[in-house]
């Protein structure tokens, strides 16, 4: 005789199996955010026309990777006697060549349109110009700043460590809930272009984004999520307001403003 518990989930199993990915495809997810997040060298892959908005769950994973390159230059600094300050000006360095500053560049952008335009259309051709104006430079300078203070109070590597997989994890974790829930605010360019975010894929990426802010305990992770909700709200609605929606520049400046935020938290809970 079965038992009933058994039979209940044998059915749950059966019912739920289909909306588990296979191993594959969560592997190719992977390698897809890796490819666009960062430098990294990888082989090629045929990704059978898999779109990023249905891959970005996996955008803290390739924050990871950030992490852990930037974790490691760090802590061979602080192999070779360098001072703290030294040792976490070279970790942001590795971590903003990997990535190509691809979130910085979007960072002052935003900072550019949203300070000098006058209009929705002017804002937003003006983050569209590749040059860089006196709001871009100060946002992209204070974010610099801030990381680089932040991480400097580490005299540890493995708090350098926690806190960098944190910020970089959670940071890129909030890319998907942003993109399902605003609109592209124009027909073309990078966000447009990467499709709808579906709310499954918004909501696993919020939690594999999530998880890694338990390296700060269990104060910080708390401190660090009631910060971010806070600022994912501020910022969507400041995006609504100003453009209408999201666009692939403001992807990149919720990134930048959540890594800094997560920093922060962890300067307080991990070097306190």
């Amino acid at each position: 005789m079965i038992p009933k518990d058994w039979n209940r989930f044998s059915e749950f199993r059966l019912k739920y199996r289909g909306m588990i990915p296979p191993p594959r495809r969560i592997r190719d997810d992977m390698a897809l955010c890796l490819v666009f997040f960062t430098r990294l060298p990888l082989p090629v892959i045929d990704f059978r026309g898999r779109s990023l908005a249905a891959a970005i769950w996996a955008a803290p994973v390739a924050g990871l990777a950030v992490a852990v390159i930037g974790a490691v230059v760090y802590a061979t600094g602080e192999r070779f006697d360098l001072a703290s300050g030294p040792a976490a000006a070279l970790a942001l360095a590795a971590t903003v060549l990997v990535t190509g500053c691809l979130h910085e560049d979007g960072l002052s952008d935003v900072a550019d349109g949203f300070g000098g335009g006058k209009t929705r259309a002017r804002k937003l051709e003006i983050m569209r110009d590749s040059r860089i104006g006196a709001y871009g430079a100060c946002a992209l300078g204070l974010s610099l700043l801030i990381r680089w203070s932040t991480i400097a109070q580490f005299t540890d590597p493995t708090q350098a460590l926690f806190a960098l997989l944190a910020a970089h994890a959670a940071s890129r974790g909030m890319l998907g809930a942003f993109m399902h829930l605003l609109p592209p605010a124009r027909s073309d360019g990078l966000s447009a272009g990467a499709g709808a975010v579906s709310f499954e894929t918004a909501i696993v990426g919020v939690i594999v984004g999530a998880v890694p802010l338990l390296l700060l305990g269990i104060g910080g992770a708390i401190m660090a999520l009631i910060l971010l909700a806070l600022l994912f709200t501020s910022f969507q609605m400041l995006c609504n307001a100003q453009i209408g929606g999201q666009t692939g520049d403001t992807v990149g400046a919720l990134q930048q403003l959540g890594e800094i935020t997560v920093l922060l938290v962890a300067s307080v809970a991990l070097a306190s």
